[in-house]
């Protein structure tokens, strides 16, 4: 079974190369994903394959699911964009998205992360723990047909919209762009790449296409959940920089390239070319 699932992998890559043949490659696709399951179920995962899955296999996934990931970057970001020019049109809609806490921080001009810094592991952890619920429940939410992934990339998308055209209404919007940068470089793609993966369980749900519906909910529950797995890595690192880096006193360009590198060490990762497969 392991010779012939590597050749059917060849054939796929064939397959995927020639433009009238999208029908069959979509079903051998799917016989392969089914093989995949079989084959491997019972290998014992350890850091080495976990290393090996996040380097070569999960770029691949991603790729594969990119335009899903797209959906939950548009509409994110078109839910920012709504949420900052509401809160600039009527500043009282912030209200709505802000507590009183934090509207009075920005009222003296401080930035409201400072506490961070005094209980910064636990804070760490604490942020590692929300981030993960935050991207676990946007995607699983997309068994909901992908309306909860909709509504969790609103709230997301709104609240940074809304807190960003707040600060900049109070003067403090370098305060909080090199607060976000660090962090920010890795969690707000992972939410996205999250929100992707609920949309490609709520795709699988309302277009079968030619499988049954039960199978074409576990096949594409199968591709969500590898496809959010990759966040994991992403909030941990994420996570420790939120709790220890972005609310210290480092230098606001360092921040900044710092949030650069990190974003553009994930482009290089996300978009790594795939490895060729060779039929034995």
């Amino acid at each position: 079974m392991a010779l012939l699932y590597r050749q059917v992998a060849a054939d796929l890559s064939v397959l995927r190369q020639d433009a009238t043949a999208r029908t069959y490659a979509e079903h051998v696709n799917h016989l392969l994903a089914r093989a995949h399951h079989i084959i491997y179920s019972g290998r014992k995962t350890s850091l080495a394959t976990l290393f090996r899955f996040l380097r070569d296999e999960y770029p691949a996934i991603f790729q594969r699911n990119i335009r899903y990931v797209v959906a939950s970057l548009l509409l994110s970001v078109a839910w920012g964009v709504l949420g900052a020019v509401l809160t600039n049109a009527r500043p009282e809609f912030m209200r709505h998205f802000v507590g009183p806490q934090m509207i009075e921080t920005m009222e003296r001009h401080e930035m409201w992360t400072k506490s961070i810094v005094t209980v910064a592991p636990m804070a760490s952890s604490a942020i590692m723990t929300n981030n993960l619920t935050v991207s676990f429940v946007t995607f699983a939410s997309g068994i909901a047909f992908g309306l909860g992934t909709f509504f969790y990339l609103y709230v997301n998308g709104m609240m940074l919209g809304v807190i960003g055209a707040a600060c900049h209404q109070y003067g403090m919007s370098l305060a909080l762009w090199s607060f976000v940068a660090p962090h920010g470089s890795l969690e707000l793609p992972a939410i996205l790449i999250a929100g992707g993966a609920g949309f490609r369980l709520g795709y699988s749900m309302l277009f079968p296409g030619s499988l049954r519906w039960r199978d074409s909910v576990a096949q594409g529950g199968i591709e969500a959940t590898r496809l959010v797995s990759g966040v994991i890595p992403m909030l941990v690192i994420a996570g420790s920089l939120e709790g220890f880096f972005s609310p210290s006193h480092a230098p606001v360009g360092l921040k900044f390239t710092v949030g650069g590198l990190l974003f553009t060490l994930l482009l290089l990762w996300l978009f790594r070319p795939a490895k060729p497969v060779r039929a034995v």
